[in-house]
């Protein structure tokens, strides 16, 4: 067999891995969005795929987050007829992230229809980039999605089988085996997916695969372990009460829609209910964020034991009082004429688009507001400024402002599991059957830092791919 690295290759979005087996049988391994986009140029056309769409038989798919689900629309608008194997959660929440970015499509395109030189010019580059679907092809890509549930082996060929175990990434993530035998021999090879931590709110544990032959394992936190160490609630909590307690403040938290919104809702609660904190008026302000919200209910079976619990005493793990949420932009706009303490939890957690950068822009020189980033930002984002901190002033919609509120920073939100994490996983491995260890999703660095530490636990055979590289397995 031979495994070729898409996408996800010293850096860490993109997640795209193309494996061929002898009998020319080809299963791709996530089709995620390139957050960097380092490779598309506005002046050429250029081919999406690196690899001819008809040839793919099937797709599987770790998680929803849309730098591993992003491209799979494209796939069928391309001409993809095959189906997509996933678990049930991760079918329902890639639906509503895929639907949004259809409609965020659809908004560049209707802002592009005119007879203006400049709105022409703007059509032109959108006809050009073969990265823009609509709803059609969501709708195309869902129908087939099949669903597995975790742990169970599932048989996708002659002599091929695929088993989802629990990453706790995500509500339904996984990471994947996949086993073939080809020539009599059997091969077994690991795909890690993003590997979640332990104790993570309403998350399960992630769980250790059986013993393969090959790992592909993620390093976003390859060369580093999370600063804070104590729990969500504690944490959140001193944030709250400097922000909007001791002071007639307000806070806001730039949040992912899918996993992150939802998590910090679940410790509000908490928080508001197992220690009689003052409630303070919160806005939830993203559609996609209820809409995810409502399928975090739908699947209480894969929670894990505390949330369980929690719901069971409490009968709801969401909403709490003086919770509002924001669903049109005309309200959203509003939230600035609200002038008593507040929390607002908006997407995207990078700050790149989406309503927290116009909240970001209102109150980046308010010296009574405090900005919470909690979790990773791409390089280039207005989010991995942010994390960089000692701003004097930023740049936000090309106009820039002196920066006057708090910038903080907490880890203990991120679904990413740390270096000693990714350690831990690596090694329910034997490092004497393990024939390669290939590191992926993370920055250069963080892999460099992670082989050497594999190397540390006798893990010697590690590789670090570039964009297109190809392996015979």
């Amino acid at each position: 067999m031979k495994l070729t690295f898409c996408g996800a290759a010293r850096q860490v979005t993109g997640s795209m891995y193309l494996l061929e087996l002898e009998d020319d049988y080809t299963v791709l391994i996530d089709c995620g969005t390139d957050m960097k986009r380092d490779w598309f140029d506005e002046n050429e056309t250029f081919k999406l795929f690196p690899f001819d769409v008809s040839d793919i038989d099937l797709v599987l798919l770790t998680h929803a987050h849309i730098d591993h689900s992003g491209n799979i629309p494209n796939l069928y608008k391309e001409g993809y007829e095959g189906q997509v194997l996933c678990t049930s959660a991760t079918e329902q929440l890639t639906n509503i992230l895929l639907i949004d970015s259809a409609n965020l499509n659809q908004s560049k395109i209707k802002r592009a229809e005119g007879e203006s030189n400049k709105k022409r010019k703007s059509m032109e580059r959108i006809n050009k980039r073969p990265d823009i679907f609509l709803q059609r092809q969501v709708d195309e890509a869902i129908k087939n999605f099949i669903t597995i549930p975790f742990k169970q082996r599932f048989r996708f060929k002659d002599n091929g089988w695929v088993t989802f175990y629990p990453a706790g990434h995500l509500l339904g993530a996984a990471h994947i085996v996949l086993e073939v035998i080809e020539n009599g021999v059997k091969k077994s090879i690991g795909f890690s997916g993003d590997l979640g931590r332990k104790n993570y709110p309403l998350h399960l544990d992630p769980c250790p695969i059986p013993q393969v032959d090959y790992l592909l394992c993620e390093t976003t936190y390859g060369s580093r372990n999370h600063i804070n160490k104590e729990n969500q609630v504690d944490a959140l909590a001193e944030v709250i009460q400097k922000a909007c307690i001791d002071i007639p403040g307000r806070l806001i938290i730039p949040s992912f829609s899918v996993g992150r919104t939802q998590a910090l809702l679940y410790t509000l609660n908490k928080l508001y209910t197992e220690r009689g904190f003052k409630p303070v008026k919160v806005f939830s302000d993203s559609p996609l964020a209820y809409s995810s919200t409502k399928i975090y209910q739908k699947f209480k079976s894969l929670l894990n034991p505390e949330a369980k619990e929690f719901l069971e005493e409490n009968h709801n793990l969401f909403d709490f009082e003086n919770l509002q949420y924001i669903e049109s932009s005309k309200a959203s706009k509003m939230i600035s004429n609200y002038h008593e303490p507040c929390i607002i939890i908006s997407s995207s957690g990078m700050v790149q688009g989406g309503r927290v950068e116009q909240h970001v822009a209102e109150n980046i020189s308010n010296p009574y507001c405090t900005i919470l980033m909690i979790g990773f930002a791409a390089e280039g984002t207005l989010g991995s400024k942010l994390l960089e901190g000692n701003l004097n002033t930023l740049t936000i919609k090309g106009k820039e402002m002196p920066v006057l509120a708090k910038i903080q920073k907490i880890d203990v939100f991120s679904g990413h599991g740390d270096q000693d994490d990714l350690i831990e996983f690596v090694k329910h491995q034997n490092s004497k059957a393990l024939k390669n260890i290939f590191l992926i999703h993370g920055d250069e660095n963080a892999m460099n830092v992670f082989k050497e530490k594999l190397h540390e636990h006798d893990f010697e055979n590690v590789e670090i791919p570039f964009r297109g590289q190809s392996y015979q397995l």
